[in-house]
């Protein structure tokens, strides 16, 4: 069973360079969406396509000029779904001092190129073959349009969107939409909120709006009060905690496009070690495990490609699963309480425990 708690972090002389896993990327094309937003395709190498894998409502982390730190990441979300479009598409929408998402919308044109890491997140639903609420707040219909589009695509569930503005003209995908609701009239149904006509959606405005939906599965997207409302609303009707799902948006606190360094472990490790079976992509590795090295650090220092993005505990791209033993957690902002009872963990996040030396440790990513 995980544990969040404090721990030291390693202190070794000897290191290892681990360059991220990164592409540029040439931009195909760029759609404008709505009058403050716009949709940068990419196109990716067919070399590179493996890496570019995704799963619907996930994100990608751009690399960004910045005349004052040489560059600046930002996470936006993908747009398209890997069922029916043929090229990865995130969607950006402006924002009053947001200054990535104004030097993309300005600067970005087709043929730029863009350094980009791989799709992470943890917003995606496991089963495409149910029935859906999906609610979206502004720029939050992006991961939502993703799952939408992949549900119907390979899904036969009925789909409901609520889709909250400010006014007609910041609508997202509104022609795209109006497509998909004609198509599948007897499996989509769009319903929207403007500020414009019905004012600040409430908790209890919203309460009866999902009411006839809390049997469903959930996705919620969008700004935090109106994540917060519409998950309340969700509560106050009756909805299952598990069916309900929210997008978290966290800022990055480190750069995930410079070199890694991590420690250099030896083969027999020292006294406060635990043994640790890895399941990662059909192999298995056994190693020692230092209590105070983290155990994507470890992987990479022994050559082991070990999922990861953000390495800050908020992508959720290094996620895996104890089946035998403990482990803690550094920092934890994507995993939920039932998430760590089922033996979930951050392996960017996670040390041995040292009160267990010599315990054996299996875990799966």
């Amino acid at each position: 069973m995980a544990e969040l708690s404090a721990a030291p972090t390693a202190d070794r002389t000897e290191s290892a360079v681990v360059r991220p896993r990164s592409r540029s990327l040439t931009v195909a094309a760029v759609v404008e969406e709505s009058p403050d937003a716009r949709s940068l395709v990419f196109e990716v190498p067919e070399a590179d396509r493996e890496m570019f894998t995704y799963r619907p409502g996930q994100f990608l982390t751009l690399r960004i000029p910045s005349d004052r730190t040489g560059s600046v990441a930002r996470c936006y979300s993908l747009a398209s779904t890997p069922h029916a479009d043929e090229r990865l598409t995130v969607t950006v929408k402006r924002t009053a001092q947001g200054y990535g998402s104004n030097w993309l919308c300005d600067n970005v044109r087709a043929g730029s190129r863009i350094e980009v890491l791989a799709p992470s997140g943890v917003f995606t639903p496991p089963d495409l073959d149910v029935d859906f609420l999906l609610v979206a707040g502004g720029s939050g219909v992006t991961p939502v349009f993703s799952i939408l589009k992949s549900a119907l695509a390979l899904g036969t569930g009925r789909i409901t969107l609520l889709y909250a503005n400010r006014d007609e003209a910041s609508v997202i995908f509104a022609g795209q939409l109006r497509r998909l609701a004609a198509a599948h009239p007897d499996r989509l149904t769009v319903l929207h909120w403007l500020e414009s006509v019905q004012g600040i959606p409430a908790r209890e405005q919203l309460r009866t709006l999902v009411a006839p939906y809390v049997d469903r599965e959930s996705y919620i997207c969008g700004p935090a009060p109106f994540m917060a409302a519409v998950s309340g609303a969700l509560q106050d009707a009756g909805a299952p905690s598990a069916r309900v799902h929210v997008e978290v948006y966290t800022s990055l606190e480190t750069d995930p496009f410079a070199d890694i360094v991590v420690p250099t472990v030896g083969e027999e490790g020292s006294a406060d070690a635990v043994r640790v079976v890895v399941e990662l992509e059909g192999e298995t590795h056994e190693l020692s495990w230092p209590a105070e090295v983290k155990l994507v650090d470890l992987l990479l220092s022994k050559g082991i490609d070990a999922p990861y993005s953000c390495r800050d505990g908020v992508c959720g791209s290094c996620q895996a699963q104890v089946l035998k033993g403990r482990v803690r957690m550094l920092s934890n902002d994507v995993l939920d309480d039932d998430d760590l009872a089922e033996g979930h963990i951050l392996g960017c996040q996670s040390v041995a425990d040292p009160e267990t030396p010599g315990e054996d440790l299996h875990i799966r990513f």
